[in-house]
């Protein structure tokens, strides 16, 4: 049976078509290699890739693509609302098939060292694939973005995983690349009737888990966490559509997945006086996730979850409202159709 994983790299340009299609074709040129998705958005400048095949090929396609990305964006000019510190700013890979975690936390390795080697790309290994505790958090090794990259890794605590381990031209230009291995994350969004980034921000932290820091009344500085275990999520504007948005990453879709997000949004925008008009799907999703949503929304209108696989879908758009900015297409955005396609 054949090992299959996921590679889903970011690279922060969203904007240049012509680059963006260059970088996809090392990708497709890899053969046993299927390029499954390519979703850009202009006001992150950032566009996401998916595809998938075995170790080997992948690990392959991924090197290609971090070595044209670094040769095309130039991060010292680059400007986006998403988080950003590279040209390539995150490359995971996920076990799909057949294939164990620890054994993909191997190929992401190979992968970062083959990037430090052969291109002088730095960079730091993250989740599953982490050298170091600190560095586990994707958020963690981002903060200071690609600004503060040449203070941050002069820090003890903060040294460089593979690559190069000091500020050099090849950072200066491509930034560095955060190289790992995870479960598969859905990445999801929340569009409000709002251009308030500080409402945005303050769904995101009440329903992410690390929710946020406050100063309690005896001037300490302490957490409160926020409603959903395995939720990332802040606040941003979306240029492109005029709104505020809570971007979120779920990092666990079975414990919390994109209904149970919505509908503690929807109840938190309540309480401050903003409403949450539909979401966003950013790359692809499991079948699961929009069968489990369809089936929460029936359960709460007690309506029977006894209905064919293609109604659940529908049921899942039109509750979620995915089609609110832009057109959701089951066949282009669930993981397993776009397989089946291909």
């Amino acid at each position: 049976m054949k090992q299959l994983i996921e590679c889903v790299p970011n690279i922060s340009e969203g904007i240049d078509l012509s680059k963006i299609q260059e970088i996809a074709n090392v990708v497709r040129s890899v053969k046993g290699v299927q390029l499954l998705n390519i979703d850009s958005g202009n006001a992150a400048n950032r566009t996401v890739f998916t595809f998938v095949g075995e170790p080997e090929n992948v690990v392959e396609a991924a090197f290609l693509l971090i070595k044209k990305a670094s040769e095309l964006i130039d991060m010292s000019i680059q400007k986006g609302t998403h988080p950003r510190f590279g040209a390539t700013d995150v490359c995971p890979l996920i076990p799909i098939a057949n294939i164990s975690m620890e054994k993909t936390v191997k190929y992401a390795h190979k992968l970062g060292e083959k990037v430090g080697k052969e291109l002088g790309i730095s960079g730091y290994f993250y989740e599953f694939a982490a050298v170091e505790e600190q560095k586990k958090n994707l958020a963690s090794i981002r903060s200071g973005e690609y600004e503060g990259l040449q203070e941050k890794i002069k820090k003890n605590n903060w040294q460089l995983d593979f690559g190069p381990k000091k500020f050099n031209k090849q950072i200066r230009k491509s930034g560095i690349t955060a190289i790992g291995a995870r479960n598969f994350l859905i990445a999801y969004n929340l569009n409000l009737n709002s251009t308030s980034v500080k409402l945005a921000s303050q769904i995101a932290s009440k329903i992410r888990e690390s929710g946020s820091l406050v100063t309690n009344e005896n001037g300490e500085t302490v957490r409160i966490l926020g409603k959903l275990k395995a939720v990332k999520a802040i606040g941003w504007f979306l240029e492109d559509f005029g709104i505020a948005q809570v971007s979120c990453n779920l990092t666990n879709f079975q414990l919390n997945s994109m209904h149970q997000v919505f509908d503690e949004a929807i109840k938190i925008g309540n309480e401050i006086g903003v409403k949450i008009t539909g979401s966003e799907l950013i790359g692809l999703l499991p079948l699961q996730a929009m069968i489990a949503a369809a089936d929460f929304f029936l359960t709460l209108e007690n309506k029977s979850t006894s209905i064919t696989e293609d109604e659940k879908i529908k049921i899942a758009i039109e509750k979620l409202n995915l089609n609110d900015i832009k057109p959701f297409h089951p066949k282009e955005r669930i993981i397993e159709y776009v397989m089946k396609n291909e």
